[in-house]
């Protein structure tokens, strides 16, 4: 799988558990350490642990990935999981605010998330 199927199926599991404000940048010009990092809140600890456990599980099933390294625990409210070519950053909100990766990596475009079409409404009767 390349890198920016990784952080996009990244993203969508970490919407899947309702993670808020997930957004994945694209670090590839800016970074020889990675290619893409999705950030991502979790409102609580049993939330983090839910959206990164969803992420873990169904990448090893799905993909047979593990990633590299994980770093963090639930209760300094910040996890990282490295699958080297996308980093993963599931974080409580205060947290986020905190480190503001997203202005430190402010240079790097987002990743837009797929538009969906409209349903047709039905016209006539």
């Amino acid at each position: 799988m390349d890198s920016k199927r990784l952080a996009l199926r990244c993203r969508a599991l970490a919407e899947g558990k309702k993670a808020e404000d997930v957004i994945i940048l694209d670090v590839r010009k800016l970074s020889s350490i990675t290619d893409f990092f999705v950030l991502a809140t979790g409102l609580s600890e049993p939330h983090l642990r839910a959206i990164v456990e969803e992420i873990t599980d169904k990448l090893a099933e799905e993909h047979r990935l593990r990633p590299r390294a994980q770093d963090g625990t639930w209760k300094t409210n910040w996890v990282v999981l490295d699958y080297f070519d996308v980093i993963v950053h599931v974080m409580r909100a205060e947290t986020r605010a905190l480190y503001a990766l997203e202005s430190l990596w402010g240079d790097a475009p987002r990743l837009r998330p797929a538009r969906t079409p409209r349903p047709q409404s039905a016209v006539g009767g």
